[in-house]
């Protein structure tokens, strides 16, 4: 079989290599893979910013964006040859911390956790693959075109979650989000707020393109103005942060209301600096309650939700989100930066 491959920490390594077939051991799933979907992550592994081969082995499988089709499942398993599945991305440690023994690991406190096609792990953008079935979940068949945005828009159901329990504290009764960045992780956040009833802003840069069709489409009102404008215009109660950029992060702490949540799902570089009055800015958040949390990853619930979620949207909404459908054997096309790309996904029974 055929399989995307890098070194980690040494840049521009990425080769698709011919590797044996695994063979499925007890309890796991042998999946014939349909697609896997390339995100920032995978960038900086290829990058070799990050990332960490299983023990002993010199590549990495990347893919943690998986969706596959069963072809041989356990008896007992809950599943059945044909059936649409994708895998976790997150194993807890092996200790296990609190949080992984309570089937929290994507909360994982020792940070001891492993990752499919990221840390320690062999990931999913390989022609077939295995999963244990406990960390494979099952998508109906209507999914088949779109089921490879299930592991994003899982990030997104836990960050909503995280925002739905802070605001738990006391009353809280939300009326309007501003998401920060138009990517598919922006994107998502707003769909996911405009199922939960609420008047949902987008925030991005570009002019152009699909992105500010995709949210008026949605039924989300776009903005591409600076982002202290938009937060004086919208004034939400809940911000989505899904760019990592500095000022925007900083800005959202001030600029929402009262009470307001900042919820950071988007991954900053290092090294940047800011210039920030940060006695202004504990005022402003002690004065207003406000609170900010950090998201990443997600937990069986996540996805679970996340299958919920795309089986209620616009299915035809959903696949313009994919905006490159690229063969295994053009993979590195994947990578390439196009202005025009919301979501770059690799076909894996193509040429």
């Amino acid at each position: 079989m055929r399989a995307l491959t890098v070194q980690p920490l040494r840049p521009d390594t990425l080769e698709v290599r011919e590797l044996p077939e695994p063979q499925p051991g007890d309890g796991e799933l042998l999946v014939d893979a349909v697609a896997v979907g390339v995100c920032g992550t995978d960038k900086e592994i290829l990058a070799g910013d990050y990332g960490a081969a299983p023990p002993g082995h010199e590549r990495l499988v990347l893919g943690h964006e998986s969706l596959g089709r069963v072809r041989r499942a356990p008896a007992g398993s809950g599943f059945a040859s044909g059936d649409l599945v994708v895998g976790v991305v997150r194993r807890p440690d092996p200790v296990p911390c609190g949080a992984c023994a309570h089937g929290e690991f994507d909360m994982c406190r020792n940070g001891r956790f492993t990752e499919r096609g990221i840390s320690g792990l062999d990931g999913y953008a390989a022609q077939t693959w295995c999963v244990e079935s406990d960390y494979a979940v099952p998508l109906p068949s209507e999914l088949e075109q779109v089921g490879v945005l299930l592991e994003p828009t899982s990030v997104v159901a836990k960050a909503w979650e995280q925002v739905e329990r802070v605001g738990a504290r006391a009353w809280f009764e939300p009326r309007r989000a501003l998401v920060t960045g138009a990517g598919p992780i922006g994107l998502l956040a707003a769909l996911l707020g405009l199922e939960r009833g609420l008047e949902v802003h987008v925030l991005d840069q570009v002019t152009e393109g699909p992105k500010p069709e995709l949210v008026h489409d949605l039924g989300a009102a776009y903005h591409c103005e600076d982002i202290d404008d938009a937060l004086s215009r919208v004034e939400p109660d809940i911000v989505i942060e899904a760019t990592g950029a500095g000022r925007l992060i900083m800005e959202s702490f001030s600029g929402v209301s009262n009470y307001g949540i900042v919820c950071l799902t988007g991954v900053s570089a290092t090294g940047g600096r800011l210039p920030v009055d940060a006695g202004a800015l504990n005022r402003d958040m002690v004065l207003g309650n406000d609170a900010v949390v950090g998201s990443v990853n997600a937990n069986l619930r996540h996805y679970r939700k996340a299958v919920e979620s795309l089986g209620r949207a616009d299915q035809g909404w959903l696949d313009r989100l994919i905006t490159r459908r690229v063969p295994l054997g053009r993979a590195p096309e994947a990578f390439e930066h196009r202005a025009e790309d919301v979501k770059v996904v690799i076909t894996m029974d193509g040429t």
